[in-house]
């Protein structure tokens, strides 16, 4: 099966971009890793299908897979970058879409200054909705890694994290202890684990580990968690600048009940075919 794609990135977070409104494409797990794959595809952090809408009053259906060839809920720094395709391969006139995922509707927004705002909906602390394994739905809670406590807060974004503060993102043990967290078994879905650092209450610094992934150079529903937990924790205030090693994001949360709100750059690399294994 040979595919038309775009390669695109939001601050160094990469995405295969495939437009599956006028061609037809269904990809297996082994194909969309094969894309993914830096060395025998065309290389990304994860791979961003456009497709028709299945429901009325909104614009596309959005569909996300991870490096690893996994599905997953949602992806921040992608949606920024749909819109972004969306325009530019003239699929739509609008500079404000609403898209469907697995995990809800988001609306992403084109501003005048090129960037994109995207309406991230409400952060999830339920333990339950997470999904987390807990008997409370506490803004900080330990977590055994490797046996050593740690503290962290639950929240998902659509997807889940674990977030927790760090004095330094620069010595954060990211490499080791990301994929622990990512596959700790209170997670029953796998988690993201986020390490922020916080500079001042309206900004931070932060590393993701993403799930599936690995350590990503900016993860917009990170970004998103990470400021929600700051603020509900009393730690931080709105709006927060979110300094990742790939650039800064503007994340704004009003607090509990209120969706989260993030603004940031998302830029078309090139486009180009690729003939997918069978």
């Amino acid at each position: 099966m040979r595919i038309k794609f775009t390669k695109m990135q939001g601050l160094g977070n990469d995405f295969v971009v495939i437009d599956a409104v006028r061609q037809s494409v269904a990809l297996t797990r082994e194909q969309a890793a094969f894309l993914a794959d830096r060395h025998f595809g065309v290389g990304c952090d994860q791979i961003l299908i456009v497709e028709r809408p299945t429901q009325a009053g909104v614009d596309f259906g959005y569909r996300i897979f991870n490096a690893d060839g996994g599905e997953v809920e949602q992806c921040g720094n992608g949606a920024r970058c749909f819109v972004r395709f969306a325009l530019d391969q003239h699929l739509t006139d609008k500079r404000e879409i609403r898209v469907e995922t697995k995990s809800g509707i988001i609306t992403p927004r084109l501003e005048n200054n090129g960037e994109v705002t995207v309406d991230m909906d409400v952060p999830i602390f339920e333990a339950v909705r997470i999904p987390f394994i807990s008997d409370s739905d506490a803004l900080v809670q330990s977590l055994n890694v490797a046996g050593n406590d740690i503290a962290i807060t639950a929240v998902s974004m659509g997807n889940p994290h674990a977030v927790q503060v760090v004095v330094d993102v620069d010595s954060a043990p990211v490499e080791t202890q990301g994929p622990l967290i990512e596959h700790h078994p209170r997670f029953p879905a796998r988690v993201n684990a986020g390490f922020m650092q916080i500079v001042d209450a309206h900004h931070i610094r932060l590393r993701v580990f993403e799930r599936g992934a690995g350590e990503t150079l900016a993860c917009g529903t990170g970004a998103c968690a990470a400021v929600a937990a700051g603020i509900a924790r009393g730690l931080l205030e709105s709006p927060v600048r979110v300094q990742t090693r790939g650039g800064e994001l503007s994340i704004a949360w009003r607090g509990v009940g209120s969706p989260v709100f993030m603004t940031g750059p998302a830029v078309s690399v090139f486009e180009s075919e690729i003939e997918l294994p069978a």
